[in-house]
């Protein structure tokens, strides 16, 4: 994610700038369109005694970042952090903080928001393909994936309404070991405990990682307004993304059941898997002590 900062410094004047990222600069690959009512001149905006208000957006978002935060500092004090992504390329501002989004504009975009999380989320996509290895398309696949989403739309909540709160570091970590310990239980036919009951699996570790989806959440920031309808419509978009993986997976099974190499490719895939998930978790760790 690219973000953005915009301050308010007097009535209907304004300075932005991107904030550092590790990637190259993000003015290479985005641009701001303001409102009509506002005028450039380098990192100011003027915009006149009415403020900053219409339509904002950011082209070139989708491509080289996934989305663009956009934090408004206004001159009140207030703030807010709108959130720009291919499928929710504008924004309307109002010249304050107000967000006077109806509650079906709110579904919509958070749904979205909820969906594009989790499929370039690769961490958790990753954590769902190891599932699959390790319960294959069979019946108790609806309960593990009933388990995992439970899990993670819990922590999710609480989470967000500020009612349970770790840090980010051991958070992704766990989230990360999470992977590896799916793969490795995949690799093998020994009836342990994730084969035996994977539902308690996928419940457990689904904890975690609705902690990590409301990292992100907490990023993209909650409407004071239907703020209960956002948090429900984001994890609905969550878990309809999760669908879609689980429809793929299941197409491309079908299709590949039919070549004889496939056990090898099912091995050389998890360990890849689990040697992808071993470097984010030991970066991960190191992390925690930084």
């Amino acid at each position: 994610m690219a973000e953005m900062q915009v301050r308010e410094m007097a009535p209907g004047e304004f300075i932005w700038q991107w904030t550092a990222t590790e990637k190259r600069a993000a003015s290479d690959d985005l641009s701001p369109v303001w409102p009509e009512s506002c005028t450039a001149e380098m990192n100011v905006l003027h915009c006149g005694k009415a403020g900053m208000q219409g339509t904002l957006s950011v082209t070139g978002v989708g491509k080289t970042y996934s989305a663009a935060l956009v934090k408004m500092y206004w001159l009140d004090g207030q703030s807010r952090v709108y959130t720009l992504t291919a499928s929710q390329p504008t924004v309307h501002l109002y010249g304050a903080a107000d967000d006077r989004r109806g509650m079906g504009e709110i579904a919509w975009a958070y749904t979205m928001l909820g969906v594009e999380h989790i499929l370039t989320g690769v961490d958790h996509l990753l954590f769902v393909i190891s599932l699959l290895f390790l319960v294959g398309f069979k019946r108790n696949l609806l309960w593990t994936i009933t388990a995992f989403t439970a899990a993670h739309s819990l922590t999710l909540a609480l989470s967000a309404l500020g009612w349970l709160a770790l840090r980010s570091p051991p958070v992704e970590a766990s989230i990360a070991l999470s992977i590896v310990l799916v793969a490795g239980e995949a690799l093998h036919q020994r009836q342990t405990l994730a084969r035996r009951w994977p539902a308690v699996v996928a419940f457990l570790f689904g904890l975690v990682h609705g902690l990590g989806f409301a990292g992100a959440l907490k990023e993209i920031g909650l409407p004071e307004n239907h703020m209960l309808v956002a948090l429900l419509t984001f994890n609905v978009g969550v878990e309809i993304g999760q669908l879609m993986t689980v429809a793929a997976a299941w197409a491309l099974w079908r299709v590949a059941s039919r070549w004889s190499r496939v056990a090898q490719a099912r091995t050389a895939t998890l360990y890849g898997i689990g040697a992808v998930a071993s470097f984010w978790a030991w970066s991960r760790v190191l992390a925690i002590f930084a």
